[in-house]
């Protein structure tokens, strides 16, 4: 009885391209996840190739976008809870994943966000996909929360940037997790402005949180590709091609241990 693989995409920004990479690398393979959980960038990525979208597909929407085409600043931010409105990311989301459910992605699917009102992670699984991937990818004061149910939602990196755990629940023997995020810690040498100082502060957090993940619960049943993306920002579109590959060779390289791995 073969294994069930589980991939769980991490966040990242315009670094999460890396996971289009990943997938290319792993489809050359003959290597598809039976279950998907994602993240924020990964929440989007994970997404729509759950729904059947290839990855050239993405890979070319991509490399279209301006940072311009993603952020639409609001008149007043300090009566908003965001910079910005979000509309045109949502908009983007919805024109792709459309109106699609959970249950009409090709590959099951989850994603995470954080709700503001409890201040636990939840997981999304059930209603329109483009909807819980605008909520899992609502970067704080960056993007505004999004409402669903009885939770005001926004970033599940806030509290869980890579959901191995959630593939695991999804009945995956296995998972291949992808961090791309990982030197974000490392030291800067200086923060311009506040959108800067909000945009580091997210980082800081977010890595500890993760490392600290790491270290409580382990990686059992877990592989990780970690690109080396040193150099390359989150929140500049312009990096997306370097993304890309960088997630591409990561994954070259390690074909040997993941194809023992989820043998």
């Amino acid at each position: 009885m073969s294994k069930k693989i589980g991939l769980a995409l991490g966040s990242g920004g315009s670094r999460g391209v890396a996971h289009l990479g990943v997938l290319k690398a792993l489809e050359e393979e003959g290597i598809v996840p039976d279950y998907i959980t994602g993240c924020s960038m990964g929440s989007v990525i994970g997404a729509g190739y759950a729904s059947g979208l290839s990855v050239e597909e993405m890979y070319r929407l991509v490399k279209k976008l301006k940072a311009i085409q993603l952020i639409d600043i609001t008149a007043v931010p300090i009566t908003r809870l965001a910079l910005t409105r979000g509309n045109k990311m949502r908009n983007m989301l919805l024109s792709k994943l459309g109106e699609t459910n959970f249950s009409d992605l090709k590959i099951p699917f989850r994603c995470v966000a954080s709700d503001l009102y409890s201040g636990r992670l939840v997981t999304l699984s059930e209603g329109k996909v483009a909807t819980a991937v605008a909520a899992s990818s609502s970067m704080p004061t960056i993007f505004p929360p999004v409402k669903l149910d009885k939770k005001l939602l926004i970033d599940g990196g806030v509290l869980c940037r890579v959901p191995t755990e959630q593939c695991k629940e999804m009945g995956a023997d296995v998972v291949i997790a992808v961090d791309v995020l990982d030197n974000t810690g490392e030291s800067v040498g200086q923060v311009k402005n506040i959108v800067t100082m909000v945009m580091r502060i997210f980082d800081i957090m977010d890595y500890n949180a993760s490392e600290m993940k790491k270290k409580l619960y382990g990686t059992k049943n877990e592989l990780w590709l970690v690109p080396e993306m040193k150099g390359l920002s989150q929140y500049a579109v312009k990096d997306a091609e370097k993304a890309f590959d960088e997630g591409y060779a990561v994954t070259k390289s390690k074909i040997k241990e993941i194809k023992k791995f989820i043998k």
